[in-house]
């Protein structure tokens, strides 16, 4: 592996993981002594960092990319376009307005609801490929034992709900959907590795997923997508709490000392 490549995986892994302190400068020097490199591997990852928009630039310099309250929501709106459009593609064409699927879910959440689509005709053939189908199950198997035994909070945990979503998209058949998909959750990761979740909300996550895994499985597709909206608007809301409860803390905190 090329050594630019390596630093840029693991900066990029460090970014990911809140290793590197958002509010301090990216200082070429500093880093190529921490990865054990020069400063033309780091210069040349920083570049990649920055076009794929995980860092920001401030006069003084690159810094992690730290979105703004509107612009997480934003992100998380992307997320809800994308995933919604991975379970639309699956219906077959129909003619005329497709229903409106999803308003529930979305509903005072600022969202607006995603393009609606039409059910699935009945006694329809399974709309997976076999190899879908499969990967659906497996991620099913994943999130039962989930239930069952949760883990630790953690990277891995965030690594699980990303592969779960990253699946179902790309059964699709789509692969920029989830490229996209991605991009997005890579520029979210930080704020979510630092937002511990508690048993209920893994309990929470695990129900949807499997949920969601047996509507796919049993060509339920409706209600796959009901079920998808809800939980996508549910962990908008969540984060969206969390972020701002934490700017109010944050403010709280500069007006009071020991």
């Amino acid at each position: 592996m090329p050594l630019s490549e390596r630093v840029y995986r693991s900066l990029q892994r460090d970014l990911a993981a809140g290793v590197l302190v958002p509010t301090e400068r990216l200082r070429e020097e500093r880093l190529a002594e921490t990865y054990g490199v020069s400063r033309t591997p780091v210069r040349e990852a920083l570049a990649r960092l920055y076009a794929d928009g995980l860092l920001e630039r401030n006069p003084d310099g690159l810094y992690p990319y730290r979105p703004r309250v509107d612009e997480l929501g934003d992100l998380y709106e992307l997320r809800i376009i994308l995933e919604a459009r991975g379970i639309q593609r699956r219906y077959p064409a129909a003619p005329g307005p497709a229903t409106v699927s999803g308003d529930t879910a979305a509903r005072g959440s600022g969202i607006a609801a995603t393009d609606s689509v039409a059910s699935a005709p009945p006694g329809a053939s399974s709309l997976f490929r076999h190899c879908d189908t499969d990967l659906i199950r497996h991620e099913l198997e994943i999130w039962r034992e989930i239930r069952d035994e949760p883990p630790v909070p953690g990277p891995a945990l965030i690594a699980a709900d990303e592969q779960f979503h990253l699946t179902v998209l790309a059964a699709g058949g789509n692969a920029a959907l989830a490229d996209a998909l991605s991009a997005v959750y890579a520029r979210v990761r930080p704020v979510r590795a630092l937002d511990v979740p508690t048993p209920e909300r893994i309990a929470a996550m695990a129900d949807d997923h499997i949920a969601i895994a047996e509507h796919l499985l049993a060509d339920d597709l409706d209600t796959a997508l009901r079920t998808l909206l809800a939980h996508l608007t549910s962990s908008r809301a969540h984060v969206l709490t969390r972020a701002r409860r934490a700017l109010e803390l944050t403010k709280l905190g500069q007006a009071v000392r020991e």
